[in-house]
């Protein structure tokens, strides 16, 4: 169940406190903690992240990671997948994946449990678009519905089964229409 905590916490005490399962984000002063993923949710995202690293981590364009915290504009989210265009990963001083994001995703990819806050999610989305995201996916399981926002640009909605769903531009190899995404969900 989502939980709004209404503690005065800044962000620096939120990053310190321990991680929760599942995750906690804070947001606008407060601590809420995601939902559970469930089946539909947990399916789609397994598949979702090996199907865009196969194409855009393999000449190093870009990579998707899967619950990854990202703190930046005064909030700490945790996109089901954030992708990051390669020189735009964080790295540490051995050049290896930083353990911190403090940067905007280039593609924040949510995907709706039963229990969540489209609201909420959807606020999400536009925070990165404001930081500089180039696209944000909702993919809501239960309307077999993807929502694409864009920066400046008015929502699109994409739910017929031959409808190719439109990626950024450095992920453009990646071809997936609504039918094949929750086609992974009769597998």
């Amino acid at each position: 169940m989502v939980q709004g905590v209404t503690k005065n916490l800044t962000l620096a005490e939120f990053l310190q406190l321990p991680e929760t399962k599942p995750a906690s984000e804070y947001l606008d002063g407060q601590i809420i903690q995601k939902p559970m993923p469930q089946g539909k949710h947990s399916t789609i995202q397994g598949e979702l992240v090996p199907t865009i690293n196969a194409v855009v981590k393999l000449y190093r364009v870009a990579r998707a990671f899967p619950e990854l915290r990202c703190t930046f504009g005064g909030r700490s989210t945790v996109p089901d997948i954030a992708v990051f265009v390669w020189n735009r990963i964080p790295r540490d001083k051995n050049g290896e994946v930083a353990n911190t994001f403090s940067i905007a995703p280039d593609w924040t990819i949510e995907i709706l449990s039963p229990d969540q806050s489209q609201t909420k999610v959807t606020k999400n989305i536009l925070h990165c678009l404001k930081y500089e995201t180039e696209m944000g996916w909702l993919i809501d399981p239960l309307e077999r519905t993807v929502f694409v926002y864009r920066p400046n640009q008015q929502i699109e909605v994409f739910d017929e089964p031959d409808a190719l769903i439109p990626v950024p531009s450095f992920a453009s190899e990646v071809q997936l229409t609504v039918g094949n995404l929750f086609a992974w969900l009769l597998e």
